[in-house]
């Protein structure tokens, strides 16, 4: 583990969802003078349920919301106040160009001669309409920053051909649990196995194309459990009393309440966009069948410990669902893989070491 943090350390978010609560506090942890996170509450329809940390200091923010889609602009008042409050040796800010208030925190910080770190996802290719202005202005953004922390290895690789000095790019595979403290005992081997989806039951999570493609599965039949709510929950149980009557719908459940789901199931399905629930899965030895998204997939799920497959693929989640169920002793060993990944690699000790690095790098 890299050494502590020596001063205060402010840390930007649009908003505080609650997975990001436990991260949080372990990185404040490892402040010896604390974390303040300045964040402002999600809209409504987005439905992401808010945290609250109980280590880390909360600076709530008023978020002014701007256009919509593909023109959003979010604007976050109160920052510099926060931040001549805080008064941060460094400051940790999301790498989105949509937030008007990030240019303003960063020649705070830097008139004084404390580093701004950003964190993201990656810089996917530019196209279309205007590339070259989009891409000069994104490029323009980034270099403003003394370091960039990626989400996965892809991210940082983007960074690097967005204009990132290389030796600037950090990653921190995305994470959500902690190491496990030990591998779960699986539950024995029935004959009918079991698929698990958790996330919220939204369209581009694709829960239709699971349920339509276990229909398609031979006899024994997999037994189906769908963790989660939101808006597609009525249309996709009316569906699944079509087509495949047998699922069964959760509900929401979160933290332990996942915890008797994991246990009893041999397969992790995410058809869909998003996904922070594999590592949780994974945690739990189990292999996973996900769509290929913004990068963090391909850090956590490898042929050896499950299948990535097209996004909007029906064909595809079918041929990886038969493949997997044809052979349920090499799903276990496949589950043990995951653990190997989750107990290793991918976990909030990994990830809290990966930004005290770059905090390190960034200080000196």
């Amino acid at each position: 583990m890299n050494a502590p943090y020596p001063g205060r350390l402010g840390l930007q978010q649009r908003v505080l969802p609650d997975y990001r609560v436990p991260f949080f506090d372990l990185l404040s942890a490892a402040c010896d003078g604390g974390l303040s996170v300045f964040a402002g509450p999600p809209r409504p329809e987005e439905g992401i349920l808010a945290g609250e940390p109980r280590v880390a200091q909360y600076a709530r923010a008023r978020n002014v919301h701007l256009f919509a889609g593909s023109a959003y602009l979010c604007y976050q008042s109160g920052l510099i106040d926060w931040l001549s409050a805080w008064d941060p040796g460094a400051l940790i800010v999301e790498a989105n160009p949509r937030y008007l208030s990030t240019a303003a925190a960063v020649r705070w910080m830097h008139v004084r001669g404390r580093p701004v770190i950003a964190w993201g996802l990656g810089a996917p290719p530019i196209t279309g309409w205007l590339s070259a202005t989009r891409k000069a202005r994104r490029t323009k953004f980034l270099q403003q920053f003394d370091a960039v922390i990626a989400y996965s290895r892809r991210g940082a690789e983007e960074y690097g051909r967005a204009g990132v000095a290389r030796e600037h790019v950090f990653v921190a595979t995305n994470s959500v649990s902690r190491r496990p403290a030990y591998k779960p005992q699986r539950a024995p081997i029935m004959d009918a196995p079991t698929i698990l989806f958790v996330g919220r039951l939204q369209p581009r999570k694709h829960v239709d194309s699971l349920l339509r493609a276990c229909a398609e599965m031979r006899s024994p039949r997999p037994h189906l459990i769908i963790v989660g709510d939101g808006p597609e929950r009525a249309r996709l149980e009316s569906l699944a009393g079509e087509v495949y009557p047998g699922a069964e719908f959760a509900g929401a459940r979160h933290g332990s309440e996942l915890e008797e789901y994991f246990l009893r199931t041999d397969l992790f399905v995410l058809p869909g966009t998003g996904g922070l629930a594999v590592q949780q899965a994974m945690a739990h030895a189990l292999p996973i069948i996900v769509a290929r998204g913004d990068g963090t997939q391909d850090d956590l799920v490898r042929d050896a410990n499950g299948w990535q497959i097209p996004p909007d693929d029906h064909a595809a989640l079918v041929a990886a669902l038969r493949t997997a169920l044809s052979d349920r002793d090499r799903l276990r060993n496949m589950g043990d893989e995951s653990f190997r990944i989750a107990s290793e690699e991918a976990n909030l000790e990994a990830m809290l070491n990966a930004f005290l690095e770059t905090l390190g790098s960034s200080s000196r």
